[in-house]
């Protein structure tokens, strides 16, 4: 029976990993055109206005989500689904007599894409093209589902502990341990007894926000299947997030140890943009880590699931699904680590800013 369960389980995995890029490997929308690993990838490890959930008898099951712009004339709000699946700048869109397009999930203003020549500008950083974008991407979507999880559990875990003065059962008991691992083996050891407590809520946030945002990266269904900590620029949020606490809370000791560091003063010329660099190539760290190992991780997934089509073959197919297997477990592991060594850098961070030194 144990085996028995796990080959279903093996297989249900396989077909669920299949089942999101199946409509791009074939279906009305790919049959004349080759199949691009690439594209794939970059599709899946990005950021969109839409999740593409499968297709059905060659039409995709798409999931719109909502376009917040503020433009020149004010508030505009209408679905994705105007663009009509358009990511390359052709389908026009009007709004109350504003038209706008969409390329590379970037929405620009028509008439000023069209006077756009240089590829280039067309990277997303000609703000005088763009109407302020508040859209409701899928990172986006993900990001608030996971706010949403976490203050389910942690209610749930606030209500058990109202009703049972006892030991902790259910979730409690399982989230119990994790908060006091937190505690006890990253921010005490890092920031010490005397100024941990005041870190506790922001550590806590960071480590559970950070690993269930990963695990939602590996589910590779609707709703989930976004790659959020895949996302440079919300690593370098909460890099400069802990930066920010870093520099604020830092003592005199800290400034101390940069502005006037243990060296005969005549290195002190030399030591100042040490010190100083120092400051940020440790968020730059911390951004870099997170981003590359999480991306790193999508990327081979969706690599090995390629060679399938690559290859045009089936016989590939139990090779392939079994190192995918492989690697999702080894990503679950991964992103229980890289949510524990985030966690420690900005605890050991912080604690550097904050200690106190004894003067005998």
């Amino acid at each position: 029976m144990r085996i028995a369960k796990s080959t279903i389980q093996f297989i249900a995995v396989l077909l669920i990993t299949l089942l999101p890029i199946s409509g791009f490997a074939g279906g009305s929308h790919s049959e004349d055109k080759e199949f691009n690993a690439t594209d794939l990838i970059n599709s899946h490890i990005g950021d969109s206005h839409e999740f593409h959930i499968a297709d059905w008898n060659g039409h995709p099951i798409t999931f719109y989500l909502p376009v917040i712009l503020w433009t020149e004339n004010g508030l505009k709000v209408f679905s994705s689904k105007k663009f009509d699946h358009d990511n390359e700048g052709k389908e026009v869109v009007e709004m109350d007599g504003e038209k706008f397009v969409r390329y590379k999930e970037v929405i620009y203003y028509a008439d000023k894409y069209a006077e756009i020549t240089d590829e280039a500008d067309k990277s997303g950083l000609n703000f005088a093209a763009r109407p302020l974008n508040f859209s409701i991407t899928k990172l986006v979507f993900s990001m608030l589902m996971s706010v949403i999880i976490l203050l389910l559990l942690f209610t749930a875990v606030a209500r058990s502990y109202n009703k049972n003065k006892m030991a902790p059962k259910g979730l409690a008991g399982f989230l119990e341990p994790l908060v006091l691992f937190v505690r006890d083996d990253i921010a005490i050891p890092n920031i010490g007894h005397k100024n941990y407590a005041k870190y506790m809520p922001y550590l806590l946030t960071i480590f559970f926000f950070i690993w269930i945002n990963n695990l939602i990266g590996l589910i590779p269904f609707f709703p989930f299947s976004s790659n959020l900590t895949g996302n440079i620029y919300f690593t370098f949020v909460l890099a400069f997030i802990t930066f920010l606490i870093t520099t604020f809370s830092a003592n005199k000791n800290y400034w101390g140890h940069i502005f006037a560091p243990p060296v005969p003063k005549a290195l002190y010329p030399i030591m100042w943009p040490v010190e100083i660099i120092g400051m940020f190539t440790k968020p730059f760290a911390l951004m870099i880590r997170l981003f590359a190992n999480i991306t790193a991780g999508h990327i081979i997934i969706l690599s090995l699931i390629s060679l399938i089509y690559i290859f045009k073959t089936a016989w590939i197919s139990p090779v392939s699904g079994a190192f995918v297997l492989f690697m999702s477990v080894l990503e679950m592991l991964v992103a229980a680590l890289q949510a524990y060594v985030f966690t420690l850098l900005s605890a050991l961070f912080i604690g550097q800013a904050v200690e106190e030194h004894d003067h005998h």
